[in-house]
């Protein structure tokens, strides 16, 4: 559970205002705000300490674990032509190393990356972002189309290249990039397989 979410609940269960809050934890209320708008989540030892008296429990326990349990985000292609789908499937718990690491899992559809070891039906944890080097495995929108792809730059060119050689790579000029658009929403960080 997050902060945000902890402070949220106390407020409506003691039907309190958000300076009420603040003023029994002790902060500002320009610090609170940042607190429930998820701006912020550094604190502070002595905020720690009063936070975990008010809510009685170990408050960074608390927001680790929250921070850990990441969700499984729907589908992605290895290949092409599926569109994006964004329902939640469930949640993976992880360590907290491996939890710094991304922010969501996705599900693979296809065999297009092979070749990489991620097979149809595994998952892969994503750290979401909108670059990443040349030669990484990413998740790409084309249009509205998601897939994964080892991901090159080179003259100009953005180009997606499949692990499995039965498929062709595909190029993209820079005037393509910009209007179908393709773009990068994620690194793949890792893949996880389910043994039922």
């Amino acid at each position: 559970m997050k902060l945000r979410e902890l402070l949220l609940q106390y407020e409506i269960q003691n039907e309190l205002s958000h300076k009420e809050v603040a003023d029994i934890v002790g902060v500002s209320l320009s610090t609170y705000y940042r607190w429930i708008s998820g701006e912020s989540t550094l604190l502070k030892r002595r905020n720690i300490d009063r936070l975990s008296e008010l809510f009685d429990c170990d408050i960074e326990l608390v927001i680790d674990e929250g921070d850990r349990v990441k969700p499984i985000l729907g589908r992605v292609k290895a290949g092409y032509d599926l569109w994006a789908d964004q329902d939640i499937e469930g949640y993976i718990e992880l360590g907290q190393a491996e939890a710094r690491k991304g922010d969501y899992f996705l599900r693979v559809t296809g065999d297009s990356m092979e070749g990489s070891h991620i097979f149809d039906g595994d998952i892969v944890y994503v750290q979401q972002c909108s670059e990443v080097d040349s030669g990484n495995i990413a998740v790409v929108l084309i249009g509205e189309e998601a897939t994964i792809k080892k991901v090159y730059f080179k003259k100009d060119l953005m180009i997606l290249e499949s692990s499995n050689p039965k498929y062709e790579s595909r190029c993209f000029t820079p005037e393509e990039v910009e209007e179908l658009p393709v773009r990068v929403i994620g690194l793949v960080r890792f893949v996880r397989r389910e043994f039922v």
